[in-house]
């Protein structure tokens, strides 16, 4: 397995694929100024290569990044397999589907038919539960909960202990601040903050 992503994200990835004995093979990133992590020296990654120097891997990758819009960037890049980071203590029902490149943390709980998107975070005890769809290059913070038939729309960050209302869509690129109750339906590229929530246009545009 490789890593694109030589940060504090990749260590909670290292660790969740050290646990299943599968070992690391390299990691990449496009700082050249950052330092070895955990012994591993940083290979250059696809924006700082020259062109056509990008190695062609043999193993799948996980994009170590937790910012939704460099994670997206970099999955555009990239001609590579994915692969899959589940911690052990992660419950997950048997009739969900997870695609390639999602990263799944301690105690987090996905119910049944859940749809997990392509290089999602769900990251610590967060809960899905049924019937619940996340798209991809999103983010579901710590402790925070996606109800019943709600949908994440891509890029989306869901802030720590957030609720989502059951059968609520929220859309693409959007911001849900640490602890807001969402009730109704959010527009593309918006945030939403407070309980009780307030939706807040936002004008910057996203990948």
């Amino acid at each position: 397995m490789y890593l694109y992503g030589a940060g504090g994200h990749a260590k909670v990835i290292m660790e969740i694929i050290k646990s299943y004995n599968i070992q690391i093979k390299g990691i990449f990133d496009d700082n050249i100024y950052i330092r070895p992590l955990c012994g591993f020296q940083i290979n250059k990654g696809i924006k700082i290569s020259k062109k056509g120097t990008f190695p062609k891997l043999e193993l799948p990758l996980i994009i170590s990044i937790g910012d939704n819009e460099r994670r997206a960037e970099i999955a555009k890049l990239l001609d590579v397999a994915y692969g899959k980071a589940i911690h052990s203590s992660a419950i997950i029902s048997n009739n969900e589907l997870i695609e390639d490149g999602t990263v799944v943390l301690q105690g987090a709980i996905l119910q049944n038919d859940v749809s997990i998107g392509k290089h999602v975070l769900i990251n610590t005890a967060a809960r899905i539960c049924n019937g619940a769809r996340i798209e991809n290059y999103a983010h579901v913070s710590p402790h925070s909960v996606v109800s019943e038939n709600a949908v994440i729309g891509e890029g989306t960050h869901v802030g720590a202990g957030a609720v989502i209302n059951p059968n609520v869509t929220v859309g693409k690129w959007c911001k849900i601040g640490a602890g807001s109750i969402v009730l109704q339906d959010i527009p593309d590229r918006c945030t939403v903050v407070g309980n009780p929530m307030k939706i807040i246009k936002n004008t910057i545009v996203f990948a």
